[in-house]
């Protein structure tokens, strides 16, 4: 019976790691900073500006005002203060990634987005 569960388990896992947002609860494991940021995102063919709730080593969560759907590309900017990374002047950190999570509370909508790749410039 044991191993016939672990059997199901290991489907399971299976199945959820070859969906796009497979290892979705794998990353929210990461430990999250709560930090506000501004942020420019880039989804289709929205721009907005946003701010950050939180970062992670594998995402970040922020505040926006236009619909993003769950599985969408979305690329943004988020802008680090040169006294936060110890730099003569602010860092502009690119990334791209995925809308993981979209939740509504109020009249605030969030949006959790996995960062697949990135790279630095300096303001």
């Amino acid at each position: 019976m044991d191993s016939e569960r672990k059997s199901a388990k290991q489907k399971t896992q299976e199945a959820e790691a070859a969906r796009p947002e497979g290892r979705y609860s794998e990353m929210q494991s990461a430990m999250r900073f709560p930090v506000k940021l501004p942020v420019s995102v880039h989804a289709g063919s929205n721009e907005c500006a946003a701010q950050t709730s939180n970062i992670s080593a594998n995402g970040v969560l922020f505040q926006v005002d236009v619909d993003m759907p769950v599985g969408s590309p979305v690329e943004f900017t988020i802008s680090m203060p040169a006294e936060v990374v110890g730099a003569e002047s602010d860092v502009q950190v690119r990334c791209r990634g995925r809308v993981v999570r979209c939740m509504v509370e109020g009249d605030q909508r969030s949006v959790g987005a996995v960062i697949d790749e990135y790279s630095f410039e300096r303001a």
